[in-house]
C-alpha cells in the first residue's frame, strides 16, 4: 500500500500557519508603542473586518484556481493548465482595480463616520494603505501561490509565508522607530513586506512550470471553454463560505453583548475563540494541503486514495489533539487566561471556557478537512451549504440557547455559550462528513453526481 502523502505536504503548511498567526499580531503590538497608541489599535480593529473582505477573495480565488490547476495536472491536461494560469490573470485584474477604487472610497467615507478625530485619522491612514496594498502586492500572489500548492510543493508556501512575516518586523521596526513614521508606517511594513514573500512564490512557480514542461507529461488533450468561468464556479462559493463564517462570528458576539456581565463574556469569549483558532491551525493546514491532494487524485479517478487521505487527516488531528491540546489547554490554558484578563470575572470566565477547547477543536476537525476535500472535487456546494446551516441554524441558536438556559442548571453564562457552540460545530462536521461518504460511496458505484 502507497504512503499518504498529506501529513508530508502538510507539515510545512502547519510550521507556516502558526508563525502567520503568530506575525498578525505585530501590527497591533507596534501600535501600542505609538503615542497615540489605543487609537491607533482602533483602527487596525476597524479595519479587520475590511481586511477579512481582500481575504475571502484571496481564499477563494486561490482555492478556485488551485482544485482547477491540480485536477488538470492529475489528468494531464497541459492546454487546461495554461488557460487556468491566463484566466487566473483577468481575475486579479479586476480584483486589483476593485480594492484600488474601495481604497479610495473608504479614504473619503471615513470623516463622516462620526468617530472619534484621533481613531478616524489612524483610520483613515491605515484601512487605505491595506485595501490598496491588497490591490497593488497581495493579489499578484495568487496565481503563482496557486501554481506552487497544485505542484504539491508546501515547503514554497511556508517559506513565502516566512519571508513576508519577517519583513513586516523588520520595516515596523525602521518605520516606526527610525523613520517615525507612526500608523503610516506599520500600514507600509505590511504592504511592502509582502513583496518578499510574492518574489518568492514567481520564482518558485516558474521553476515548477518549466520543469512541468520539460518532462512533458501534461499532453492530453482538454481545455475549459471559459477558465475565468471555470475558477470562480469553485472561487465564490469559497469565497462566501468565509463571509457565513465572519457573520458567524458577529452574531455569536452580538449575542452576548446582551447579557448583564457583557464587557467580561466578551472578552472571555474572545481570549476563547482567539485560542481555539491558534490550536486549530494545524488542522487548517493539513485542509488546505489536502485540497490540491484531492484534486490531482480526482484527476484520475482514484476515490480510494482520497478516502485514505481523509482517513490519515483524521487520525492524525485526533492523535494531535489528545497529545498537544488537551495538555496544553488544561494545564497553560488557565495561566494564559489569567495572563490576558484583567477583571477577577473575566479570568474566571476565560479559565471555564478552557476546559472546552479540546472537544471544540476536535469538533472543527471533520468539517475542515472534509470541505476542503469536497473543494478538491471540485464541488464547492456542499461546503457553501454546510458554512451556512453551520452558522444560521446550528452554532448561532445553540450558542443562544446555552447562554440563556445554563444559569438555571448551575452553570455560567460562558459554559453554555462555549456547549453550545461545541455542539454546533460537532453537528456541522457530522452532516458533511455523512454528505461526504455518500458522495464517495457514489462514485465508487459508478453512479454520477
Amino acid at each position: 500500500m502507497r504512503s499518504p502523502a498529506l501529513l508530508r505536504l502538510a507539515g510545512p503548511l502547519v510550521v507556516s500557519f502558526w508563525l502567520r498567526s503568530t506575525f498578525a499580531w505585530v501590527d497591533t503590538i507596534y501600535a501600542s508603542m505609538l503615542p497615540e497608541g489605543d487609537a491607533s489599535i482602533a483602527a487596525i480593529g476597524l479595519t479587520l473586518p475590511l481586511e477579512f473582505l481582500a481575504l475571502a477573495c484571496w481564499v477563494g480565488t486561490s482555492n478556485g484556481l488551485t482544485a482547477r490547476l491540480a485536477s488538470a495536472m492529475g489528468a494531464g491536461e497541459g492546454a487546461s493548465i495554461l488557460g487556468l494560469q491566463l484566466g487566473a490573470r483577468k481575475i486579479i485584474h479586476i480584483l486589483c482595480v476593485s480594492f484600488l477604487l474601495l481604497a479610495a472610497g473608504v479614504w473619503w467615507v471615513i470623516p463622516h463616520l462620526g468617530l472619534d478625530p484621533a481613531v478616524a485619522g489612524a483610520f483613515r491612514i491605515y484601512a487605505p494603505i491595506l485595501l490598496a496594498g491588497s490591490g497593488l502586492t497581495s493579489f499578484w500572489a495568487i496565481l503563482p501561490d496557486s501554481v506552487v500548492k497544485a505542484h504539491q510543493d508546501t515547503k514554497g508556501t511556508m517559506w513565502a509565508g516566512i519571508i513576508s512575516g519577517c519583513l513586516n518586523v523588520i520595516l515596523n521596526t525602521f518605520f516606526v522607530f527610525v523613520c517615525g513614521w507612526g500608523i503610516m508606517g506599520i500600514a507600509l511594513s505590511t504592504v511592502i513586506g509582502r513583496l518578499g514573500g510574492l518574489t518568492f512564490a514567481i520564482f518558485r512557480a516558474r521553476g515548477h512550470e518549466l520543469a512541468r514542461i520539460a518532462r512533458n507529461q501534461h499532453s492530453q488533450p482538454g481545455i475549459f471553454e471559459n477558465p475565468v468561468r471555470a475558477i470562480l464556479q469553485l472561487a465564490v462559493p469559497g469565497a462566501l463560505a468565509y463571509f457565513f463564517i465572519a457573520g458567524e462570528t458577529l452574531a455569536v458576539n452580538l449575542v452576548l453583548a446582551q447579557s448583564e456581565d457583557a464587557t467580561p463574556l466578551l472578552a472571555s469569549w474572545s481570549i476563547f475563540d482567539r485560542t481555539v483558532r491558534f490550536l486549530a491551525m494545524p488542522i487548517i493546514a493539513a485542509s488546505v494541503a489536502l485540497l490540491p491532494l484531492v484534486a490531482r487524485l480526482h484527476g484520475k479517478n482514484d476515490f480510494p486514495g482520497i478516502r485514505m487521505e481523509l482517513r490519515v487527516g483524521l487520525r492524525a488531528g485526533f492523535f494531535y489533539v489528545l497529545i498537544l491540546v488537551l495538555p496544553v489547554a488544561l494545564l497553560v490554558g488557565p495561566w494564559v487566561a489569567e495572563k490576558l484578563a484583567d477583571a477577577e470575572t473575566t479570568r474566571l470566565f476565560a479559565a471555564q471556557g478552557m476546559a472546552f477547547i479540546p472537544l471544540t477543536v476536535l469538533a472543527l476537525l471533520p468539517f475542515f478537512l472534509v470541505r476542503s476535500a469536497f473543494e478538491g472535487l471540485q464541488q464547492p456546494r456542499p461546503g457553501l451549504v454546510a458554512s451556512f446551516v453551520r452558522a444560521t441554524f446550528l452554532v448561532v441558536p445553540l450558542v443562544a440557547l446555552g447562554w440563556a438556559w445554563a444559569p438555571h442548571f448551575g452553570y455560567s453564562t460562558l459554559q453554555g455559550a462555549c456547549a453550545g457552540y461545541l455542539v454546533g460545530q460537532a453537528a456541522a462536521s457530522l452532516g458533511l462528513g455523512l454528505w461526504m461518504r455518500s458522495r464517495l460511496n457514489r462514485e465508487a458505484d459508478g453512479v454520477p453526481v
